[in-house]
């Protein structure tokens, strides 16, 4: 194997207790290996303020002393409604909020009986070491269980619908319009597209460009939209064929 093509950084097992959140991070995942599972475990954390000090903020002198989560990776405990989670399909946004709130309540328990969390739970065990006396670990349990009665206020969104609102909320400075809507099917569009193209720019058309346009096109502008569904079609194939 060539060097050069060697990978800068070796993956490493996601650790979702120690995890850094603090800028941009990727976490690759293939199906069936937990990623909803994590991202409750990362949402839960920062409901808590929750995190270690690393080496990117804080020098091994510099944390000596101090409690890790005044060092944690972000400032302050944050609000479901301050936490944006992004996903594909509505239906997954809906069972993505379901979980995270019922993960949220589950560890708030825990956190009041500790002797209940389940040998396997390796995530809560962690995270309870963190929280030695019980005040700690019930005033944890507070934050967790006020976070779960929020979480109809939290920001879980597909990538189309989190773009919609924000258009929405800032259509003054996007020039958007106040009542625009979400078009999922974009077919009459692209039909409305290529008629309009058709009457404006080819009926405008010189008799030699014109009958270019006719021999490429013999059924008019329904020969064009044609072309096109199938060149979109043959995109989407593309896309849907390159691993992720």
């Amino acid at each position: 194997m060539n060097d050069s093509f060697a990978p800068i950084h070796q993956p490493i097992e996601l650790d979702a207790v120690r995890f850094p959140l603090k800028g941009s991070r990727l976490i690759e995942a293939s199906a069936g290996t937990g990623k909803t599972y994590t991202i409750a475990a990362l949402f839960v954390r920062l409901i808590l303020g929750h995190g270690q000090p690393y080496s990117e903020d804080v020098g091994e002198d510099d944390s000596k002393g101090q409690d890790s989560r005044t060092t944690s990776a972000f400032h302050r405990p944050l609000l479901p409604s301050e936490i944006l989670v992004m996903t594909f399909t509505k239906a997954a946004t809906q069972e993505l909020s379901s979980r995270i709130q019922s993960r949220l309540t589950e560890i708030a328990d825990y956190f009041r009986q500790p002797q209940r969390v389940p040998e396997n739970d390796r995530f809560v065990l962690a995270l309870l070491q963190s929280y030695p006396s019980e005040p700690e670990r019930l005033s944890a349990a507070w934050q967790l269980n006020q976070a779960a009665l929020c979480m109809d206020e939290a920001s879980v969104f597909t990538i189309d619908a989190w773009c919609q609102k924000v258009l929405r909320e800032h259509a003054v400075h996007t020039g958007q319009p106040f009542d625009e809507e979400l078009v999922v099917n974009e077919a009459d569009l692209r039909k409305s597209a290529v008629q309009d193209f058709w009457r404006k720019t080819v009926y405008a058309m010189d008799l030699e460009l014109a009958g270019h346009m006719k021999r490429l096109f013999p059924s008019d502008f329904a020969g064009l939209l044609k072309s096109i569904e199938e060149h979109f079609k043959k995109q989407k194939s593309i896309s849907s064929s390159v691993p992720s």
